[in-house]
């Protein structure tokens, strides 16, 4: 009786690239995950990345294991020292500085410190730094925060940004009376005041931009006593790069 002839060891199946291609999709994810938050990203971290990709290929197998050195062999060297990485470092690092230094007004609700798309933004509290529709500054009761606050944009870790000074008022009608025309003038002349102060500590004017927004901008109700206090402020804005 003839005996079966035994079937031939089947060869690759052909699906050993969804490895490779799992490996590449996985490490891309990555990279984009940590570039979205540049202000978490170490060189160390980016190294290991870059490693990742020149040394031990896309995958595991034989077959994944196709990339050579060639002109983009130094890719992750050059995104660790791109500027805007350092400089998104820096914001993150000025945030924290700023919520530091200020935690006593913070508290009292003189300052706020936040960020939002156009950067950080401190905001000095209008009943604590003027009078009632007046634009001189309350320097007596507020000289330290304003000298911090100076210290902070003059640090290293800004180094080279911009800032802008923004006046607000309420929606309260300016008194005919008085020596302001509209809000828009109020808000614009705190602003102003609020740079001479910065620039006579050392800060160079050509550092700043000013404006003023009457009440055109509210952070809060203006149809309350306190939400009008919100309202009324000055924002020195810290601007990220897409902002200037």
């Amino acid at each position: 009786m003839a005996k079966k002839k035994k079937k031939k060891s089947e060869g690759p199946s052909g699906n050993e690239w969804l490895t490779t291609y799992s490996d590449m999709v996985t490490l891309v994810l990555c990279f984009f995950a940590i570039m979205f938050n540049p202000d978490e990203v170490t060189p160390s971290t980016m190294s290991q990345l870059s490693v990742s990709f020149m040394t031990q290929g896309m995958g595991s197998s034989a077959g994944g294991n196709t990339l050579s050195v060639g002109r983009f062999a130094e890719l992750g060297n050059n995104i660790n020292s791109l500027p805007a990485n350092d400089r998104g470092k820096s914001l993150g690092t000025a945030l924290r500085k700023a919520t530091s230094i200020f935690t006593p007004e913070i508290k009292s609700k003189k300052v706020s410190v936040s960020s939002d798309e156009r950067g950080i933004i401190i905001s000095l509290a209008a009943d604590a730094f003027f009078a009632p529709a007046s634009a001189v500054i309350n320097i007596e009761s507020t000289r330290d925060t304003l000298l911090r606050l100076g210290q902070l944009l003059a640090s290293s870790d800004l180094a080279g940004r911009k800032f802008r000074i923004e006046g607000h008022t309420d929606s309260t009608p300016i008194d005919p009376a008085g020596p302001w025309e509209s809000n828009w003038q109020l808000s614009a002349m705190r602003a102003i005041n609020v740079l001479h102060y910065l620039t006579d500590l050392g800060i160079s004017e050509n550092r700043f931009q000013v404006a003023g927004f009457a009440d055109t901008v509210p952070v809060s109700r203006d149809d309350t006593p306190e939400g009008r206090a919100y309202n009324r402020r000055v924002d020195i804005v810290i601007l990220d790069e897409a902002h200037l």
